[in-house]
């Protein structure tokens, strides 16, 4: 049995990244698909001293996002999946706001007239999130992304591995040895470094945590399907003391 279930994804920028990836890759990472995906970044990590630039540039570019017909291929970002579902994301951003989260852009159901009557929720931002807070620990499973400012990267690890999830994680750096050191700490089943909801079908995909067990995709996603028997034969003509472990 493999269970692949949700995550609350952290999506860490380091100070030394090079914000021109790591901006649209942080985007990709929450409102692709609106939001709906497992695998969302749904928590970005940003070292203080860039936090400033990287909330200006998101909520820039955020604001330009194309909202339509999914299948219009000139649309970047279409309606939630239902009316519940909706709904549920507008709840969410309300506690945000009940908890003191600073909204930088969005917050609310598309108003444009094209839109009326979709399930079109604005691409969301809140800065000023603290990891304890309700949108930083549920999957919301939507178009809403929390900032979370950090100041070491043994704050960042402790921050994102604070989570009852483990699904995904990303990593923005031009340190390859910060990378290592980073992936390494970072307690989920696949870490991107310098990209992000990027897939293939030879590897592995899964989670640890509450987002499951079990690997779907590459050699590790067969043996889920598979049994081992182990056959041990003896070809000796020596006699065994039953009193030993034969190795």
């Amino acid at each position: 049995m493999v269970l692949e279930l949700g995550g609350k994804s952290p999506n860490i920028i380091f100070a030394d990244a090079a914000l021109e990836k790591a901006v649209p890759g942080a985007l990709a990472g929450i409102f692709a698909a609106t939001g709906q995906t497992c695998i969302a970044g749904s928590r970005l990590l940003v070292q203080r001293s860039v936090h400033d630039r990287v909330r200006a540039e998101l909520a820039e570019r955020a604001r330009a996002i194309r909202l339509g017909d999914p299948l219009d291929p000139a649309t970047e970002m279409g309606t939630v999946a239902n009316q519940p579902q909706f709904d549920r994301i507008i709840d969410f951003i309300e506690s945000a706001r009940g908890d003191g989260a600073t909204l930088v852009t969005g917050g609310r159901r598309a108003a444009a007239r094209e839109l009326a009557g979709g399930l079109f929720v604005e691409p969301t931002i809140f800065a000023g999130v603290d990891n304890d807070m309700r949108v930083a620990r549920e999957e919301i499973f939507g178009p809403v992304l929390s900032i979370i400012p950090f100041d070491t990267e043994e704050e960042a690890v402790a921050i994102a591995n604070d989570t009852s999830f483990g699904l995904a994680s990303g990593i923005w750096t031009e340190s390859l040895n910060r990378a290592h050191r980073v992936a390494r700490a970072l307690r989920t089943g696949m870490v991107w470094v310098n990209t992000y909801r990027a897939v293939a079908v030879q590897t592995p995909f899964g989670g640890v945590k509450d987002s499951g067990f079990g690997r779907e995709r590459g050699e590790e996603g067969l043996r889920e399907f598979l049994t081992t028997k182990n056959v041990m034969i003896e070809l000796s003509d020596d006699q065994r003391d039953p009193f030993s472990v034969q190795t």
